[in-house]
């Protein structure tokens, strides 16, 4: 399709409606001269516990081969509890050196011997999780699977032991099914209605800026800046906008996209000491897929857990986007079920009815159950829940990263991400910038700051008076093959372009820096020569 630029309003272009727009233009010649950086699907992946689930869908198929013998392999069976542990020693035995074995082997010792449940029943639920021969059940979650998770999301989100049994976890296909879920759940239950004020921490991914605009909800936006001075911090002038209680929920990603950078533990602690003194009414969504990136990380759900709903997803870390797995991670006694019990009587007659289906107690239902319910429309909450086989990759995961305790694999895509870092900052030719809240996953290039530094104040200054904000990614995109997304579709208030450090070689991020110093070079040979005039 060819693009005709003139006929483009770039200024009303979301930052995924861009990125197609220059993905067109960077692909005009050859998509094998590309480079997309725009996107944050990473090409790196976890496989130990990948070659675990292999091994574990033959073990749990020869369980399934242990009945209707007579079929002659037409048809299998359900697995049976009885015994399960026993044959589980006899099939790792029996394929000891095969990929994956160990580690699954490894994987029931630990279930066992350190989190102290029954080897048996883990057998048992991750077999059938794995055939996919049963319904969800508890809906949820299964009950190991949520126990074992939630032992991984605390320490990762830096929880500690502190949480461990107070955390309730809701099994979702991924991050952005977490949000829908969420935001109807709030409006299903009148915590959020149309005209209530939220507060959205920015720069932040767009469609946490688009949904609440939505016919849907339409929710009234209220903008808590982060400081590019500081490192992309929220300042306390600005957190102290959520001192107005006219603000229901306050929604952030941590780490950022796309500033990828942590909260200071400066500002979690100014944000406990809101929710605590002023605010104990305030939602807190944060969506912390990027944390395990982090050195050190702290979720808000671990300084305010009570009225934080934590959003996770496995996508990222484990490189595993198209296994849609996340969690909805929830404290038993949270800030929504109290808000719930406060409705007038009207309200509660309204939710009575709508939950009715569910439960003959709809009162006592808790809002994540009601978000269970609510996922398939209350009516078929029976069939609800995410399939156990997605499940079962969830657990493996999970124990994966709990089982390493030298941060093997933690460390390993640590270091690519920043080695990537800095080849894009050895091909810009400047020094690479360092954060201690740093995360690398994406990095911003802010073009005014990097003009100044490059070729001084008055080129950044013309730059910045004779550049069209959208310019400089378009015509990366269109000159160059290289596609990155400008900083102002996530709210960015200063000229800059998101680079995804996730998808690439590491010599294409090198290749990256060249081109866009490479760009910067041509625009000052027309400073120059406008100098001249």
């Amino acid at each position: 399709m060819h693009v005709k630029l003139r006929d483009v309003d770039f200024e009303s272009l979301s930052p995924f409606e861009m990125k197609d727009l220059l993905i067109r233009l960077a692909s005009r010649k050859s998509e094998r001269m590309m480079l997309n950086a725009g996107r944050g699907n990473p090409n790196f992946l976890s496989l130990i516990p990948r070659y675990g689930f292999l091994q574990l869908g033959r073990f749990a198929l020869s369980e399934a081969e242990r009945h209707f013998g007579y079929m002659d392999d037409l048809i299998g069976g359900h697995s049976d509890l009885d015994g399960i542990e026993a044959r589980f020693e006899i099939f790792v035995r029996a394929h000891w050196e095969e990929k994956g074995v160990k580690f699954l082997n490894a994987a029931v010792s630990y279930v066992k011997d350190y989190l102290g449940f029954s080897a048996g029943e883990f057998l048992h639920e991750m077999v059938q999780g794995y055939l996919g021969c049963e319904y969800p059940s508890p809906v949820r979650m299964l009950r190991l699977s949520e126990k074992i998770v939630s032992r991984y999301i605390l320490r990762e989100m830096g929880a500690g032991h502190d949480l461990i049994g107070e955390t309730q976890l809701f099994a979702v296909e991924g991050g952005t099914a977490a949000m829908s879920y969420l935001f109807e759940s709030l409006k299903a239950n009148h915590i959020l209605n149309e005209g209530d004020k939220v507060a959205i921490a920015v720069p932040i991914f767009s469609p946490y800026l688009e949904i609440p605009k939505l016919d849907t909800y339409r929710l009234v936006e209220v903008e808590i800046e982060a400081d590019e001075e500081t490192g992309y911090q929220i300042p306390e002038d600005e957190l102290n906008k959520l001192l107005d209680k006219e603000i229901k929920a306050f929604f952030i990603v941590n780490p950022g996209n796309p500033t990828s950078v942590k909260l200071s533990d400066g500002v979690l602690q100014r944000i406990k000491e809101i929710v605590e003194k002023k605010r104990r009414d305030l939602i807190i969504v944060t969506d912390d897929v990027y944390g395990t990136f982090a050195d050190d990380f702290k979720s808000i759900y671990a300084v305010c857990p009570h009225n934080t709903i934590l959003v996770y997803s496995f996508s990222k870390y484990f490189g595993a986007t198209g296994w849609r797995l996340g969690v909805i991670a929830m404290h038993e006694r949270n800030v929504v079920d109290r808000l719930i019990r406060k409705l007038p009587e009207e309200i509660q007659k309204e939710l009575d009815s709508r939950y009715a289906p569910v439960t003959l107690e709809p009162r006592k239902l808790k809002f994540i159950d009601r978000l269970v319910a609510d996922s398939r429309n209350v009516a078929l909450r029976h069939t609800a829940g995410l399939s156990t086989p997605q499940q079962v990759q969830m657990v493996l995961f999970a124990l994966y990263a709990l089982m390493d305790e030298e941060n093997r694999y933690k460390e390993a895509v640590k270091r690519i991400i920043r080695r990537r870092h800095k080849a894009l900052y050895r091909g810009l030719g400047v020094e690479e910038p360092k954060d201690p809240n740093g995360v690398y996953y994406y990095t911003l290039l802010d073009t005014e700051k990097l003009a100044r530094e490059i070729y001084g104040d008055d080129f950044s200054r013309w730059l910045m008076e004779n550049m069209p904000y959208s310019e400089f990614v378009v015509r990366l995109a269109e000159e160059a093959h290289v596609v990155l997304l400008p900083g102002k579709g996530f709210e960015v208030r200063h000229p800059s372009a998101r680079v995804s450090l996730a998808n690439l070689r590491e010599v294409d991020y090198y290749r990256i820096g060249q081109t866009v110093r490479k760009l910067l070079d041509e625009y000052h040979r027309e400073y120059l020569k406008s100098r001249e005039m």
